[in-house]
C-alpha cells in the first residue's frame, strides 16, 4: 500500500512541475503602421465594441472596447465620425476580426462565437482576417497605430478562455 502511495505522490509532484501549454496567440498587425502605438489591453472580459467611421471618407477614425461594462480610452478620434456600437451577450466573445485597409483601416468586421457579426466602414483596399491559433480562444485586446485622425494599423491578441472542466 505504501508503495502505491509513493508512486502516486511522485506522479502528482511531476505533474505539478510540468509547464502549462501556451494558449495565447497574436495576429500580426496589418496596415500602413504610421503614427502612435495603441493598445486596448485591460482586465476583464470584452463586452462590447464601439467604432467611429469618418463621415466624409472611407476610413475608421476611432475605436473603443468595453471590458465588463467599462469603455477603454478612445483610440483615434470621433470628430466627424459616425458611431456604431455592438454589445455582447453573456458567454459571447469575439473569434475573428476582419476588414480592409489601404493607408488607413477602411473597414472592420467583428465576428462572435455565436455567429453574430458587426461591420463598419467601406469595402475598399486589401482584405485581412485576424483569428486565433487555438480553438476556444477569445479576443483579449487590440493593438496597432493611429495618427490622430485615423486608425492606420491593427493587430489582435487572443487567449483561450478559462474552462474549469478542462
Amino acid at each position: 500500500m505504501l508503495h502505491y502511495f509513493v508512486v502516486l505522490s511522485c506522479l502528482y509532484a511531476m505533474s505539478m512541475t510540468m509547464p502549462l501549454p501556451d494558449y495565447y496567440s497574436y495576429s500580426p498587425a496589418v496596415g500602413d503602421g504610421s503614427g502612435t502605438e495603441f493598445t486596448t489591453s485591460q482586465e476583464g472580459r470584452i463586452t462590447g465594441v464601439r467604432v467611429y467611421e469618418y463621415s466624409g471618407g472611407n476610413y475608421i477614425n476611432g475605436l473603443q472596447l468595453q471590458y465588463d461594462g467599462n469603455w477603454t480610452e478612445l483610440i483615434g478620434t470621433k470628430v466627424y465620425g459616425n458611431e456604431r456600437t455592438m454589445r455582447l451577450f453573456e458567454n459571447e466573445y469575439f473569434v475573428q476580426v476582419s476588414g480592409k485597409y489601404s493607408s488607413y483601416i477602411t473597414e472592420l468586421m467583428f465576428v462572435t462565437n455565436e455567429g453574430r457579426s458587426f461591420k463598419v466602414g467601406q469595402p475598399s483596399g486589401l482584405s485581412f482576417n485576424l483569428y486565433p491559433t487555438y480553438n476556444g480562444s477569445a479576443l483579449r485586446f487590440l493593438s496597432g497605430r493611429q495618427n490622430g485622425f485615423a486608425i492606420t494599423s491593427i493587430g489582435a491578441h487572443w487567449a483561450v478562455l478559462y474552462n474549469p472542466s478542462t
